[in-house]
């Protein structure tokens, strides 16, 4: 199916349009959890528009209104995990109280590990794909940001939400090491358990206590 042309066609990956009103609202995130159930049934490859749109129960037109195509659900689906995931990281940081920096590693890890266990689609798209990249989707190394890569678009809002632990200069570098490495471990421990290691989940916890236990030089 070939995406509408109801004006100058968005740049890959983006968002048509917004929705502001309910009912707009209520068929966006149909469609986001349309995708993320499909995500779990047939992989990134096997997920299109069409069958998205069939199993959200829109019109096809109303998913172009709001997508302007398969890169585009992803990028949306991958930002709202990415949302309810510092979400989440907040709310136990307020449960618990302010964390010292070993602390919040163990929090941001455990968040993310129970959106593997629980999260539609989060096994093969979380803040960006796990799966291998289908032909043709571009460039999925930019879902969340323009600019940055996905693993440092998420660096710099953990920052953020880290607040004064992570304020010296070096730690947007050695925030940005972190998330790769956490990102390779944390693959490792889904791979060989589709519940997740426990000693490889063990092991990224240490892993990131250790390194970020003072920032990179400058």
């Amino acid at each position: 199916m070939k995406a509408r042309t109801d004006g100058p066609e968005q740049p890959t990956g983006t968002t048509r349009r917004r929705p502001v009103q309910r009912r707009s609202l209520e068929r966006y995130e149909r469609l986001l959890d349309a995708c993320a159930g499909l995500l779990d049934e047939v992989g990134a490859a096997g997920l299109t528009t069409k069958e998205v749109a069939l199993r959200a129960r829109v019109p096809i037109g109303t998913l172009y209104q709001f997508f302007s195509g398969k890169e585009s659900l992803l990028a949306a689906l991958a930002e709202r995990n990415l949302d309810r995931y510092l979400d989440r990281l907040a709310r136990r940081m307020t449960a618990e109280g302010p964390p010292a920096a070993a602390g919040f590693v163990d929090l941001a890890v455990e968040e993310f590990v129970a959106m593997k266990r629980s999260v539609p689609g989060f096994g093969h798209l979380d803040f960006g794909l796990v799966d291998a990249v289908p032909p043709g989707l571009g460039d999925e190394r930019h879902l969340l940001d323009a600019e940055l890569d996905n693993n440092a678009a998420v660096a710099a809002r953990l920052r953020a939400v880290g607040g004064r632990l992570f304020e010296a200069p070096g730690f947007a570098l050695s925030l940005r090491v972190a998330l790769e490495c956490a990102d390779a471990v944390l693959k490792l421990a889904f791979r060989v358990d589709p519940e997740g290691d426990p000693a490889l989940i063990a092991e990224c916890k240490r892993l990131l206590r250790c390194y970020l236990s003072e920032p990179a030089a400058g």
